[in-house]
């Protein structure tokens, strides 16, 4: 266990070739212990090595059909692939098997998502919110999501809660914007397209959301 927990945080400090030796090692000294796979799998998806990686876990799996991160880590496979159904199902099992997770989760949630499958993501991405509620990516991706199901009084209060948790997420104000726009209060919405200017000024979409929006105000103003 101290040499597993050692290569883990070689691989945390992206020490990779440390960690690839020891994890070998662990193999070589259990190679019935599917932990030392799922791990060595997890390493592989790091250094992007995708079919080693996936050989890996299906090794595991083979060891321990009940191993449950080893389906996550598969799923995690395919989704780098963009193969969404086998990740959808991957993850699925990882939760069957009871991997009780925000990572998973929200996996699941973007798997969904990625294959236009929004209200099934919605219940996912939300649990993920609940296990991790300070993850400020996660709880964009459930307000996204939200937003993406025509639920924009929800998705409102959720992309607050993304500014509460990051008060710098020009996408968060961005998409109040939006949400303003369908709310027809286009002051508010300029603001919000401001407010992700001055975080980042390179941001297209609200740049140009902004140059419309003002359009619509000046067009107003010119009919009085």
């Amino acid at each position: 266990m101290e040499k597993m927990q050692q290569a883990i945080e070689y691989m945390q400090e992206q020490k990779f070739e440390e960690s690839a030796k020891l994890f070998t090692e662990i193999i070589e000294e259990q190679p019935d212990n599917p932990i030392g796979y799922i791990n060595f799998g997890n390493l592989l998806i790091h250094l992007h090595e995708l079919p080693r990686a996936q050989r890996f876990f299906e090794k595991a799996i083979e060891l321990d059909e009940h191993a449950a991160t080893a389906y996550y880590g598969l799923g995690n496979v395919y989704l780098e692939e963009s193969v969404y159904p086998k990740a959808q199902e991957n993850f699925q099992k990882a939760i069957e098997l009871g991997l009780e997770e925000g990572d998973v989760y929200f996996m699941l949630g973007m798997t969904l998502q990625s294959q236009q499958q929004m209200k099934l993501a919605l219940p996912y991405l939300l649990r993920a919110t609940e296990l991790q509620p300070t993850d400020d990516e996660i709880a964009f991706q459930y307000a996204l999501t939200l937003a993406q199901s025509d639920h924009l009084k929800e998705a409102k209060s959720a992309f607050e809660n993304v500014l509460k948790l990051n008060k710098e997420h020009s996408d968060a104000y961005y998409n109040l914007g939006v949400i303003a726009l369908y709310d027809d209060q286009l002051d508010t919405a300029i603001n919000h397209f401001d407010d992700a200017l001055s975080i980042q000024e390179d941001h297209k979409l609200a740049a140009n959301a902004k140059e419309q929006t003002q359009m619509i105000i000046d067009q107003n103003r010119n009919q009085k």
